[in-house]
């Protein structure tokens, strides 16, 4: 019998291999990269807070101009990245490769608009994204080499996609991962070392980032992927555009609204507290998150084996994945809500010198830390439509926690509870409500999928159950 080609071998790993140690094989390398990004993240904030509250202030702020750079190109990575999955579980090669050059140069050319319209207006895009005076110098500093670094960031974005939706995650830790770890040396050797303060904090970021994009990419340039990376395979037609697009929505919806989201609540919080809410809510941002890659890294382990599992029409693999994914899920994010409602007192200082911030900090993280096991169906909800194709569903729950519910809260808890306080339970509140409302989503999921057994696409690819 013929030997099995690198395409057959990886087609039949991802729909022949036990489901649940797959999910988990695929999940841990996606976690360790989510988590160092996280961990380089936090670094950041960490050293720049020792600079002083103005300094972590303006950190904060250009967080938000980093989340859009970053809702562009997961948007681009995500929405190719489900059409790459689907298509190599239809052992369709060509629509891979589309899918791949078309967002990947897309992303090169969007970052370097980006990058010139950034430069130019700086300083009213600080002061639009919630800079206050005192932080405004540092703000600028730091925004002027993210935003020349925003088509690396943003092709990195789609090279990360690409890898993890192939099923071959590793090589996503490896180019995010080392680049992460560079980070966190370079953060205290520009900052303190080299005594450059914020600008070697921005420096050792971009450094970091054009590492992790030569290092996702040369394995593309080496054909060690499937789908193939050229500038002839840029799609010109405007549908194909439209599909990576809208398929990619969710994440320009979840990323863009949580920059939004961000703005919001800095100017809230600037009126109420200055640099000290800054500062708080902008570290209560980063330990959040540094937690949460946990339950996104299950996710994205588990996307690549349902888009290939649905592009091969097996549903019975598909529903194992998503059963398992969701109670696996939710058990990690009840444990780790218990560690940081206990260690959410020791945790703030570690970042900052300052009693106010500290105190919001710590009941920020409290409150959060008993809503934790519910964050679980909504991602899953995501990232299921999602990988489908099902568009309109995945665009309406990812923009519920960072947007529809999150944005009201923002302007109405503070006059509810006295100020500081609707500061500190927007994030909850806005879970509890995203939960119930997604709820509906996963148990109508898992109720049809127990009863049927046989999906159809439409047209455009996407998924569509009998009884939809």
């Amino acid at each position: 019998m013929a030997e099995l080609t690198r395409e057959q071998k990886q087609f039949k790993r991802m729909t022949e291999s036990p489901v649940r140690p797959l999910v988990l094989k695929l999940a841990l390398p996606t976690t360790v990269s989510m988590l160092v990004t996280g961990i380089y993240n936090t670094a950041d904030t960490y050293f720049v807070s020792n600079l002083g509250k103005s300094q972590s202030a303006a950190v904060s702020v250009v967080f938000s101009l980093m989340a859009i750079i970053q809702a562009i190109g997961f948007t681009l990575g995500m929405g190719s990245g489900s059409i790459i999955s689907r298509s190599l579980g239809a052992q369709d090669k060509e629509t891979a490769g589309h899918a791949l050059s078309t967002s990947f140069f897309s992303a090169l050319g969007i970052g370097g608009l980006i990058t010139a319209l950034g430069l130019i207006f700086i300083e009213p895009i600080m002061n639009m994204l919630g800079s206050t005076p005192t932080a405004l110098p540092y703000a600028k500093v730091y925004a002027r080499y993210i935003l020349c670094g925003a088509p690396i960031m943003m092709g990195t974005y789609v090279l990360n996609n690409l890898w993890r939706w192939e099923g071959k995650a590793v090589f996503s830790m490896i180019g995010i991962g080392l680049g992460g770890v560079l980070n966190i040396f370079l953060d205290p050797l520009f900052i303190n070392t080299f005594e450059l303060g914020v600008a070697g904090a921005a420096m050792a970021t971009l450094l970091s980032q054009c590492i992790s994009f030569v290092l996702l990419l040369v394995p593309v340039l080496l054909k060690k992927n499937i789908s193939r990376l050229s500038i002839s395979l840029f799609s010109k037609d405007f549908n194909f555009h439209l599909k990576i697009w809208s398929t990619g929505l969710p994440s320009l919806l979840r990323q863009g609204l949580a920059s939004i989201s961000t703005i919001c609540m800095n100017q809230v919080a600037g009126d109420l507290a200055a640099d000290s809410a800054l500062s708080a809510m902008g570290i209560f941002g980063k330990v959040f998150m540094l937690i949460f890659c946990f339950l996104l890294g299950i996710g994205q382990g588990y996307q690549p084996v349902l888009g290939y599992n649905f592009g091969a029409r097996k549903w019975d693999r598909v529903k194992t994945a998503f059963t398992f994914t969701f109670f696996f899920g939710t058990g990690i994010m009840t444990f780790f809500g218990v560690l940081l409602y206990i260690f959410a007192p020791q945790l703030m200082p570690l970042f900052i010198d300052d009693a106010e911030a500290i105190r919001i900090g710590t009941h920020a993280l409290r409150y959060e830390a008993l809503v934790m096991p519910l964050l679980t169906t909504n991602v899953m909800c995501n990232m299921t439509f999602q990988s489908l194709g099902q568009r309109l569903k995945a665009s309406f729950l990812s923009s519920l926690r960072q947007g529809i519910y999150f944005i009201p809260c923002v302007f109405i808890l503070p006059h509810i509870f006295g100020g500081i306080l609707g500061i500190e339970l927007l994030f909850p509140f806005s879970d509890i409500l995203t939960f119930l409302t997604s709820a509906p989503f996963a148990m109508l999921f898992l109720m049809r999928l127990k009863k049927e057994t046989n999906f159809e696409l439409d047209k455009n690819g996407s998924s569509r159950f009998p009884w939809d």
